[in-house]
C-alpha cells in the first residue's frame, strides 16, 4: 500500500463498521479511509458493507450510496461521472484511478472487499480529499495556452495540418486527475521543484503544438536539474493514467528537444 501524507506522529487506526441492513443480497465491504482535520482524531479506515445488488456497478456509486443512506460525513471528490473531469481521483485497491471508471468488481479483493484511500503523498484536506493547490500552481506555471509572436489571421483560425494535429494525440486528452504524478516516486521524494508526469506532459502538448510560436522560451524555463530531469523513467505514471496515456515518452521527448537544440 502506498503511503499517505498524515498529520505528524498519527496512525492509521481501525474505525467504525456500519453493518448492512438485514436482508442485504450481494454485500461487499468498503475501507474507506477517514480523516477530518477538525475532530483532532487521528486518521482511521471505516468499513462500510454494502449490498450491491441495491448499487450501481462503480467505485463512486457505491461511495456517493453510502454518503446518502450509511454516513453522511464522508467526503470526497465528483462531478461528471463520465471520466472526464478527473475530480474522483483516489487510491482504489492500491491503484491510482478514477472512482467514476473503476467497477467494484475490478477493484474487490478475494476478501470481498475494497481498499480506499486518498491520493498518496498528498496533503489530506478531508477523508478522500487531497490538496491540490501545489499541483495546480505547478500546472500554471508553464503556461498551458498557446501563446504565439505573429499577428492572428483575420476572419480564422490558426491552421495546422492533418499531421501536425496528430502530432497531439495522446497529450491533449489529460484531464489533470494527478493520478501520474503521485503515483510517481521521484514527484514524492522531490513534488516542490519536480514538476512531475502530469505537467510536463502538458508541457509537451504545448511544445509539440504546430501553433505555439515560444518553443524556446517554453524549453528555456524546463531546463532545470529538478523541474524536468528528475524523471527516471520508472513508468508508474503510463501504468496507472486512468486514461491511457504515457507522460514519460512525453517527457522523452522534451529531453530529445533539450538535446537537440545544444547541437
Amino acid at each position: 500500500m502506498a503511503e499517505f501524507s498524515l498529520p505528524a506522529n498519527s496512525k492509521v487506526g481501525k474505525g467504525k463498521t456500519h453493518a448492512a441492513k438485514p436482508g442485504a443480497q450481494k454485500i461487499v465491504k468498503f475501507n474507506v479511509y477517514r480523516w477530518n482535520p477538525d475532530d483532532g482524531q487521528n486518521p482511521r479506515v471505516d468499513t462500510y458493507e454494502v449490498d450491491m445488488a441495491q448499487c450501481g456497478p462503480m467505485v463512486l456509486d457505491a461511495l456517493i450510496k453510502i454518503k446518502n443512506e450509511i454516513d453522511a460525513t464522508l467526503t470526497f471528490r465528483r462531478s461528471c461521472r463520465e471520466g472526464v473531469c478527473g475530480s474522483c481521483a483516489m487510491n482504489i485497491a492500491g491503484t491510482n484511478t478514477l472512482a467514476c471508471t473503476r467497477s467494484v468488481e475490478e477493484a474487490v479483493d478475494a476478501k470481498g472487499e475494497v481498499n480506499i484511500y486518498p491520493l498518496p503523498h498528498m496533503p489530506v484536506i478531508k477523508d478522500l480529499v487531497p490538496d491540490l493547490n501545489q499541483f495546480f500552481a505547478q500546472y500554471a506555471s508553464i503556461k498551458p495556452w498557446m501563446q504565439t509572436q505573429s499577428p492572428a489571421p483575420t476572419g480564422r483560425e490558426r491552421l495546422q495540418s492533418v499531421e501536425d494535429r496528430a502530432r497531439i494525440d495522446g497529450l491533449y486528452e489529460c484531464i489533470l486527475c494527478a493520478c501520474c504524478s503521485t503515483a510517481c516516486p521521484s514527484y514524492w521524494w522531490n513534488g516542490d521543484r519536480f514538476l512531475g508526469p502530469a505537467i510536463l506532459l502538458q508541457a509537451w502538448r504545448w511544445i509539440a503544438d504546430s501553433r505555439d510560436e515560444m518553443t524556446g522560451e517554453r524549453l528555456d524555463q524546463l531546463e532545470d536539474p529538478f523541474r524536468l530531469y528528475r524523471c527516471h523513467t520508472i513508468m508508474n505514471c503510463a501504468k496507472t493514467c486512468p486514461k491511457g496515456l504515457n507522460p514519460a515518452k512525453a517527457i522523452a521527448e522534451i529531453k530529445k528537444l533539450m538535446i537537440e537544440r545544444r547541437g
